[in-house]
Order: C-alpha cells, then sequence, then structure tokens
C-alpha cells in the first residue's frame, strides 16, 4: 500500500505533485496558508518549456486544458534602447515554448484534484521530526498533523526546508519592481505599442524596464535594478507615488512612453527581492521527508523556476507510484535525479541575471535571440 502524501504549499509545483500522485491513485494533502485560491494575485506569463514544463502537464494528464489557455503570440520579444528604438524584434507563436497567465495554469491544476484535496487557510508555524520518519505540522490556528511522507514545496522561505538543510536564502543585489497598466491599447497608446505583442526589454547596465502583453489589454512590468538591500529599504513602498517616483528617477533621460510604466502604473509597486541557495544545494537523505521547486533550488529567475517546479513534482510523484510501499526508496530515487538536475541550472540562472544587467547589456542579451534558444526573464 503507498503511503499518503502531505504536502505544504499550493504552488505549481505541489499543485503537480497531487495532481500526478491523483493519476496513480494515491491520495495527498494539500496545506496552504492562502484562506483560498483567490487570495492573492499569481504573477505573470510563463514560458512553459516542451523538455520539462509541458512533460509534469502530460504526466498529470492536463495537455488539452493547457493548450486552452496558451496566450498565442505572446512569445514575441522586442529589445529597445532607453531612446525606445528598436534593436531586436523576434516574433512568436511557437509552441516550443508557449506563454500562459500562472494564475490559468494554477486553475486548471486545481481544477483537476479531487474536492478537499487543498486545505486552505493552514498556515504552517513549526514542523518537528518524530520517530520512524514521522513528522508533525504545527499550524497558526493551533491544530496539528502527524504524517509518513512530507513535502516541502513552500518555496524560499520554507518551514520544511530546515528538516533535512541549514541552507538560506541570500539576497543577489537585484530586485524587480512590479507594476501593472490596464486598458493600455486605450489609455497609454504609445507604451503599448513600444511594448508590443509580448515581452519588451530596455536594457542598461544595472537597470532595466522589462514588459509583457497580458491578455485583457494589461502591461505587466518588471522594472530590475541592481542595488543593495538598503537602497530599497530607504524607499517607502507604502506611499505609491512616492515610490514609483523613485523607482523611476533612476531612468532619468529615458524614452517617456517607457518611464510612464513606472509612473503611471495603476497598481502599487511592489518590490521582490531576489534571492539564491547555494548553487548545487543539496542535503543527506532524510527519512519522510524530502523538497520540490524553490524550497529545493531556489535561483534567480531565468524562465526556469515554474518549469523546474511542476517537472520535479511529476517526477517525485511517479518515483513514489514506482515504489509502492517503500517511501524511502522513492525519495531516495527522487533525489538521486534532482540534485544534479537543478545544479545544472544554477549557472545558467546566474548568467542569465548578468547578460541582463551586466556591463555587456543590451547587446549580450542580444546575442541570446539571435544564436540559440532563449529563456525569458521573469
Amino acid at each position: 500500500m503507498t503511503t499518503p502524501v502531505t504536502i505544504v504549499g499550493a504552488g505549481l509545483g505541489g499543485l503537480t505533485l497531487a495532481r500526478v500522485l491523483h493519476v496513480h491513485g494515491i491520495p495527498a494533502t494539500v496545506y496552504e496558508a492562502d484562506v483560498s485560491a483567490a487570495t492573492r494575485t499569481q504573477g505573470g506569463q510563463l514560458d512553459i518549456h516542451e523538455e520539462d514544463g509541458q512533460r509534469a502537464l502530460a504526466d498529470a494528464g492536463l495537455t488539452d486544458e493547457f493548450h486552452a489557455i496558451i496566450h498565442r503570440g505572446a512569445d514575441a520579444a522586442r529589445v529597445l534602447d532607453r531612446d525606445g528604438e528598436v534593436l531586436l524584434e523576434v516574433p512568436g507563436d511557437s509552441m516550443t515554448r508557449p506563454e500562459v497567465l500562472r494564475g490559468d495554469l494554477r486553475r486548471i491544476l486545481l481544477d483537476s484534484l479531487p474536492p478537499g484535496t487543498v486545505r486552505w487557510g493552514n498556515k504552517v508555524s513549526g514542523v518537528r521530526a518524530l520517530s520512524g520518519g514521522r513528522h508533525e505540522l504545527s499550524f497558526t490556528d493551533g491544530s496539528t498533523v502527524t504524517t509518513d511522507l512530507l513535502v516541502g514545496a513552500d518555496g524560499a522561505w520554507s518551514k520544511v526546508r530546515p528538516l533535512v538543510s541549514d541552507a538560506t536564502p541570500e539576497y543577489v543585489g537585484t530586485t524587480f519592481v512590479e507594476t501593472y497598466l490596464h486598458d493600455v491599447d486605450e489609455r497609454h497608446a504609445a507604451t503599448a505599442e513600444a511594448v508590443g505583442a509580448g515581452a519588451m526589454y530596455a536594457l542598461a547596465p544595472g537597470k532595466a524596464i522589462v514588459a509583457h502583453r497580458e491578455a485583457g489589454d494589461v502591461l505587466h512590468t518588471y522594472v530590475e535594478l541592481t542595488r543593495p538591500a538598503e537602497w530599497f529599504a530607504r524607499i517607502d513602498f507604502t506611499d505609491a507615488a512616492a515610490a514609483s517616483a523613485r523607482i523611476a528617477a533612476e531612468f532619468d533621460g529615458w524614452a517617456p512612453h517607457l518611464t510612464a510604466l513606472i509612473t503611471e502604473g495603476e497598481t502599487a509597486p511592489v518590490a521582490r527581492m531576489l534571492h539564491t541557495l547555494p548553487t548545487g544545494h543539496h542535503w543527506e537523505r532524510v527519512p519522510g521527508v524530502t523538497l520540490l521547486g524553490d524550497a529545493a533550488h531556489l535561483m534567480p529567475p531565468s524562465g526556469d523556476g515554474a518549469n523546474l517546479a511542476m517537472f520535479d513534482g511529476a517526477e517525485l510523484a511517479k518515483a513514489i507510484a514506482t515504489h509502492p510501499g517503500d517511501t524511502e526508496a522513492a525519495l531516495t530515487a527522487y533525489e538521486e535525479a534532482l540534485f544534479p538536475r537543478s545544479e545544472a541550472f544554477y549557472a545558467d540562472a546566474h548568467e542569465m541575471l548578468d547578460v541582463v544587467l551586466g556591463d555587456r547589456t543590451p547587446f549580450g542579451f542580444i546575442d541570446l535571440f539571435t544564436s540559440g534558444p532563449r529563456d525569458e526573464t521573469r
């Protein structure tokens, strides 16, 4: 008999794990701190790769549902200079790495699970090891559960990770400031034209404005700045207008239809500091517990994070199904593949950050488009 699986975190990786387990007839429960699926926005568009994300969705039996949510043509891209002049134009509509909204992808995964699989409003306050590979989860409401097989799919600041590793995320020196524009073709026509049908990259050493057109006439922007954490700490992000003005000041002299992505943002700017775990992060086998996604291999964004998390989830589920009744064999097989797979992406992720914001930008970034397959930074 296969051991029921307890999953902490209802992100894409945790939900893919739960779904593929369900496909194999293995029960799972997902504990999620959010009180409902609609509690938070789920971020922007993701390019889903054939080699991992799409394979995971195929294992989940959700290929048709995935095709139904693709934003066709959104993988088009252009690179601009600070004056808004086009340096490179790349057409879209490739199905190799089609774009979907993270929220839509999460929805099809949630819809594929049996009712009650996700236990909303259960925020983990602590985890402790019991005997025999069992673990106890404590929640902020005072309740507890015990489990024989625990999976931490709970992201960068995982509560489960300390069971297997003492590694903690470190700031990489870059922060993305997130903003949105709505009704863009009517209300922000010049900016919408500059962004185009897909992604727009306006890059300079140490700073960038990256925007993506999303369904519903929306422009979603990440303003990327390489600055110390203390620099951002001096900005009062509770004062949206002042924070936007301070960020925009870093782009003084840039084309107004580019800086409008900052100054005319219709939601409060949100600073998202980038953190990473040590390159090649791994741990010794600990009975009854493992990690996936950012909990296991947090790295700078390179277009791979969501894909890797879903692939981790699918591979772990298949390992559990392949070793019914032998949790340790399943977790050993999963981790033996996980560690080298993850390590291979760390160098690419750090290199991508340097290509986008380092001394050779934007021309090093342009070289990526013209010399081989691309991964987009989000």
